[in-house]
């Protein structure tokens, strides 16, 4: 084989080798990058699509469908009209549980639509939240399944109370969104 020829494939070989890297390299840091901003929501998403691959691509698909959704911040008096009314939900859970963790969970829903968020169905509305808010998700997930519960009488009060908790930490990051430090700031 001549020096040419040697050259030629060695050549090959290394730009093949550095390809390769550089693709690793990038899937890792789109790795990272889902995973920062999906919180436990990633590791949910692989678990349940059963692999990485698949699920990335999924949180794609969501990154992409919450990017055509026009998500706004409140103005401030919204803001302050949707605190007094959680204020008064909580204030009605001593001597209505159940119908203040129905009233929780309408309030999350009108407080989702009015910053922009579509609120068709649950697993959507879950979806379409993890983009922003992947780290509160559990805690509207929990809610959920307790207000179902309500719903036909069969929760505790304990149960109940923890609802009321669970709803108020995605109200509360709902309603603060783009306004207070640390939150993720108003869609770009």
């Amino acid at each position: 084989m001549s020096t040419g020829t040697v050259l030629a494939i060695v050549i090959a070989v290394a730009a093949l080798l550095v390809l390769i890297v550089a693709a690793v390299s990038l899937d890792r840091r789109r790795s990272r990058r889902l995973r920062e901003r999906f919180g436990p929501e990633y590791d949910r998403a692989v678990h349940e699509a059963g692999s990485r691959r698949a699920a990335e691509r999924e949180l794609g698909e969501r990154e992409k469908r919450h990017d055509s959704l026009d998500i706004q911040p409140l103005p401030e008096d919204a803001r302050e009209r949707y605190a007094r009314e959680w204020q008064g939900v909580q204030e009605q859970f001593v001597d209505r549980p159940e119908a203040a963790v129905h009233d929780a969970d309408r309030l999350v829903g009108v407080l989702m639509r009015e910053r922009g968020y579509p609120t068709e169905g649950f697993e959507q509305r879950t979806r379409d939240l993890s983009v922003r808010h992947g780290r509160a998700l559990e805690h509207y997930r929990e809610a959920h399944e307790i207000e179902l519960l309500s719903t036909s009488h069969q929760a505790t009060t304990e149960q109940l109370r923890g609802a009321m908790v669970h709803y108020r930490a995605l109200f509360d990051e709902l309603l603060s969104d783009g306004h207070q430090a640390g939150s993720a700031g108003p869609k770009r």
